[in-house]
């Protein structure tokens, strides 16, 4: 009796006749999954800041690249980009032990508000783009490649490199002024980083690392914030944050006042124009002591009050005390109002050009 092949061993047949013969079952693909990469967390040592404290630095460093960009530019009449690599969080002592001996550190001294000493901020800059820097800034065309890591600065590179420090620390000032009153200045230059002593090897620092475009030239500046003085900053700000958001209502009714008062005593000039009248230039030429413009306005229209050429008032004109004053009838509150007026005033020229017309009909 002949077997009967199942639907599955008909598919299989079919398959194998189809790939040449080859019977065995075809290999199944196997999907290569990329191995996710996974960074060790150092329970001994806990993170002290928030991912959210970290992304608050990146924006003001942000900011910073900005500012510091430009004057770069006018520095070194080259265009210059700047770009926030990294900022990460780690020990003073990583971050010292990835520098030589040879490298300089630049100390910026910092002052906040309510606070009398604080650590200083140390910038390091690769000595490769410091060097071309200081060429470029000297009128060459800072393209040296033969600058490695072990560079000694010389004495007149040491001051060159203080000069463009300065630029860099002046512009970090403006780059904290958004969210807090930060000062630096520039403090001085440490020749062998490992001598430096103000900050523990233990303690938490934050790293900003940079990337510097200058046409051709590409390099690194590695900002080092201690943790003491980050969390001074950010309790500063959280507290700033907690004053405006605790406000009293009463204060908030207030403001009016406030800004009246300090600006009460500030002096405005007051104009009353009388009236419009259109004079030839031949005429104006003509014009001696003792002749009269005609205004073409009644004895008691109004006058037209303007508080630094803004239309503000409309009154009468009188005498008060012996002195020629204006009697205020009505205020030019809204657009409305003060539209109204210059169409009254473009009005009164129009009726003045008619009836210099009509006069001028009657002579002919």
């Amino acid at each position: 009796m002949s077997e009967v092949l199942s639907q599955s061993q008909i598919d299989a047949l079919l398959n194998s006749m189809r790939g040449g013969g080859d019977d065995s079952p075809a290999p199944e693909e196997k999907e290569e999954k990329k191995e996710v990469e996974y960074r060790k967390y150092d329970f001994y040592s806990p993170r002290k800041f928030t991912t959210e404290k970290l992304k608050l630095l990146r924006n003001i460093f942000e900011n910073y690249c900005r500012i510091a960009a430009s004057q770069m530019n006018s520095l070194f009449r080259l265009s210059s980009d700047l770009e926030v690599l990294a900022v990460e969080e780690q020990r003073y002592s990583e971050f010292n032990n990835s520098l030589a001996d040879s490298d300089v550190m630049t100390l910026v001294k910092v002052m906040l508000p309510e606070q009398a000493k604080n650590p200083p901020i140390l910038m390091h800059i690769s000595p490769w783009l410091m060097v071309n820097m200081i060429d470029r800034m000297m009128g060459g065309t800072g393209d040296d490649d033969s600058i490695d890591s072990g560079y000694v600065y010389t004495s007149i590179e040491n001051v060159l490199y203080q000069k463009v420090m300065t630029y860099l620390v002046h512009a970090m000032q403006d780059a904290w002024a958004t969210y807090i009153r930060l000062d630096t200045e520039f403090e001085r230059m440490e020749q062998d980083p490992s001598m430096f002593q103000e900050i523990s090897l233990d303690e938490t620092v934050a790293i900003v690392v940079l990337t510097v475009k200058m046409g051709e030239l590409t390099g690194t500046v590695n900002i080092c914030i201690p943790g003491t003085l980050l969390t001074d900053i950010f309790n500063t700000i959280d507290r700033k944050k907690n004053i405006n958001l605790d406000a009293d209502s009463e204060d908030n009714r207030n403001t009016r006042e406030t800004i009246m008062d300090s600006i009460r005593d500030s002096a405005l000039y007051v104009n009353a124009q009388l009236g419009v009248v259109e004079v030839s230039l031949h005429d104006l030429y003509d014009l001696h002591v003792g002749d009269v413009i005609d205004l073409n306005k009644p004895k008691g229209s109004e006058v037209f009050l303007f508080i630094q050429d803004q239309p503000w008032f409309t009154g009468r004109l009188g005498v008060h005390k012996k002195n020629m004053a204006v009697k205020i009838e009505k205020r030019i509150a809204d657009e409305e109002d003060e539209e109204e007026l210059r169409k009254l005033i473009l009005q009164d020229e129009k009726e003045d050009v008619l009836e210099e017309m009509e006069m001028e009909t009657e002579i002919i």
